[in-house]
């Protein structure tokens, strides 16, 4: 006997919720957003909004799987509690490619060191770490100037690709291989900024904290979107809980058209795990900076990339 889809916006809730409980155990229920006024008759948009809210997703990105959701039951004509939405259309995601894309970087970007100074960028570069990123914090210009030369430097006699974290005038003025921006930067760049950074030929690489971020992000079409944080870390005040391996996973399939990068507490045990996303890059903090032997410690995380 077969059973009968659920139809009513309580009946999807709950459908959705025993489906994908299991997977987001650790995640606190989140109080849902108010229903839009058009979204009243839409039960696919409703229930799953009080699901996504139910299975610990903050606000915004409980609006943005639901009204994912109502896209896919729409284009598929049926509703499947099981079939957690991945396809970029029905999020609204904009593929990668096309005219006004920036320019691409490797599908594969490997082991990603997120380093200090221009010294440690050019320390893994020599150990062979693939791409590498000066994260330098300081409000002094000549300073940030001056240590963005050394790293694009630094890496000149090496294959390593070289991302800026931030100071993005400094690193197109320097020629390094790409920029990163967070969420917060990108969206303050203005329409001429981001034009100006984009016709520059520097790759840009953004973080991401969650499914609306990735939307977003995916707006101004990146070299690569790094996703995290997955596990917890104590580097930086994060605004979103640790996401795990479930989400990373769900976000992974839907950003495919994109070089991943996962970020965020990842030591050399949870590589594995992290791996089976399909993601192709890792990035790393402490797991190299406080090795006691760096060098080493490289050389082993890489062998865990394959």
């Amino acid at each position: 006997m077969n059973t009968p889809s659920p139809s009513t916006a309580t009946q999807i809730a709950q459908a959705i919720t025993a489906a994908h409980q299991a997977a987001f155990a650790n995640f606190p229920p989140q109080t849902a957003p108010d229903l839009p006024s058009d979204r009243q008759q839409d039960a696919v948009y409703a229930g799953a909004l009080a699901a996504c809210s139910t299975l610990g997703f903050i606000a915004i990105d409980a609006a943005c799987i639901a009204s994912a959701w109502s896209a896919q039951a729409a284009r598929t004509g049926q509703f499947d509690a099981q079939a957690w939405p991945v396809e970029a259309a029905d999020f609204g995601l904009r593929p990668s490619g096309g005219p006004q894309a920036f320019v691409p970087c490797p599908q594969q970007l490997g082991l990603y060191a997120v380093l200090p100074t221009a010294e440690w960028v050019g320390r893994m570069a020599r150990a062979g770490v693939p791409t590498v990123q000066l994260r330098f914090k300081s409000d002094d210009a000549q300073a940030i100037t001056a240590e963005i030369a050394a790293a694009v430097a630094a890496v000149e006699e090496t294959s390593a690709l070289l991302f800026i974290n931030d100071h993005w005038r400094h690193a197109i003025a320097a020629g390094s291989y790409g920029v990163h921006l967070g969420q917060e930067d990108l969206d303050a760049l203005s329409a001429a900024e981001l034009a100006e950074l984009r016709a520059s030929g520097v790759r840009l690489g953004v973080s991401t904290h969650g499914y609306a971020e990735m939307v977003r992000a995916s707006q101004a079409q990146p070299s690569y979107i790094a996703m995290g944080a997955v596990f917890p870390t104590t580097l930086k005040k994060m605004a979103t809980v640790p996401q795990g391996l479930a989400r990373l996973e769900r976000y992974a399939a839907l950003t495919r058209s994109y070089p991943q990068v996962a970020i965020g507490g990842i030591s050399a045990a949870e590589f594995p795990l992290v791996r089976e996303s399909g993601v192709g890059s890792i990035a790393v903090v402490r797991a190299i900076v406080n090795a006691d032997d760096p060098e080493a410690a490289a050389a082993d995380l890489m062998a865990l990339m394959g």
